[in-house]
This record gives C-alpha cells, sequence and structure tokens, in this order.
C-alpha cells in the first residue's frame, strides 16, 4: 500500500479539502492481488486504490466515459508486417497507467483508509487524476496518452484511433 500511496503522491493525484455544500464524496477500496513469484519464499502483493465508481452519476460526476481500444485487425496487421519483414516489436506496460488522466469534473473521494490524517479527518480529497475504478478513467488516460504521442510528432492513422504512426528518414515507429 505504502508503494501505491508514494506513486499517488508523485502523480499529484489528489488534495484534501473540505467537501463543498452539495457534493458528495465517493467511497474507495484498497484491492490487493498476490502476485505468484515462485524464487521467493514471501508472496507478494500488489496493491491498487479503487474508486467506487459505481456510485458516479452521469452529467454531475462524468460526461463520457467511451474509450476506444486497438481494433485486433490493426494488432494482426502489425505483427504480420514485422513477421513478413523482420521487424523488431517491442512491447511496454504503463504501470500505474489510469492514475495518469486529468478529471475533467470534480470528483470527492472519502480519504483513504488506513492512510487518515490525524486532525483532519473531516477533509477528503478532491481527484486531480483518474483513479482505477472510475468510470471515465480508461477515456482520460486514452486522451492524455493521445495528446502525449501527438504532440512527439506521431499521427494517428484514419482507419484506428489508436495506431500512431511516425517516419524518419530511413525507418518508422508503429504505435498500437
Amino acid at each position: 500500500m505504502h508503494e501505491e500511496m508514494k506513486s499517488l503522491h508523485k502523480n499529484n493525484t489528489y488534495e484534501l479539502m473540505e467537501l463543498p455544500k452539495g457534493k458528495r464524496a465517493l467511497k474507495n477500496k484498497w484491492v490487493l492481488k498476490r502476485k505468484p513469484e515462485p524464487n521467493r519464499s514471501q508472496p507478494s502483493y500488489k496493491t491498487r486504490l479503487f474508486g467506487k465508481g459505481f456510485s458516479q452519476k452521469k452529467d454531475i460526476d462524468f460526461e463520457e466515459i467511451f474509450s476506444p481500444v486497438v481494433k485486433m485487425s490493426s494488432i494482426q496487421v502489425v505483427l504480420g508486417l514485422a513477421a513478413g519483414i523482420n521487424l523488431e516489436i517491442e512491447q511496454l506496460d504503463v504501470k500505474t497507467a489510469f492514475l495518469h488522466g486529468d478529471l475533467e469534473k470534480e470528483i470527492y473521494m472519502e480519504q483513504l483508509e488506513g492512510f487518515t490524517i490525524k486532525c483532519k479527518e473531516h477533509l477528503v480529497c478532491r481527484l486531480k487524476k483518474s483513479l482505477y475504478g472510475l468510470k471515465q478513467a480508461p477515456r482520460q488516460w486514452y486522451k492524455k496518452f493521445d495528446s502525449f504521442i501527438v504532440e512527439y510528432g506521431y499521427d494517428r492513422i484514419a482507419s484506428d484511433h489508436c495506431v500512431f504512426v511516425k517516419k524518419f528518414s530511413c525507418y518508422m515507429w508503429i504505435t498500437c
């Protein structure tokens, strides 16, 4: 949990404040998942903080939740192209991906269980970034990624909004 808290603070995910009149604070939950690691005597756990997004209300807590997903046919074309002309493929995983999306609506959440600040128990977290479990988290992550990759000179292809291409003098990068 402490690693997840460090990540939340590093990403400036929330700030403590009084709950404004007429607003409500979402509840949250820590979710622990046991990670299989055969070479370690002690099991390790992956911890994620989830906002209980099922209690969010449309037009109050969010507008849109749709997020594009790369088409399977696009992945097949890229992999087929790579295999056919012997291209290099790299894969990456963005840790805490959903914690990077900027929120467009004000969302408040109760303080985190086990991390309530003494003498400030009455305060709530005003979320600045999305969290796992929020309805708009996938959309906000895509919007952040899209603006980042376009800023670095990639072009979104018309047939699949999750495939980006950047051409160089003698090679190109394809990102799905």
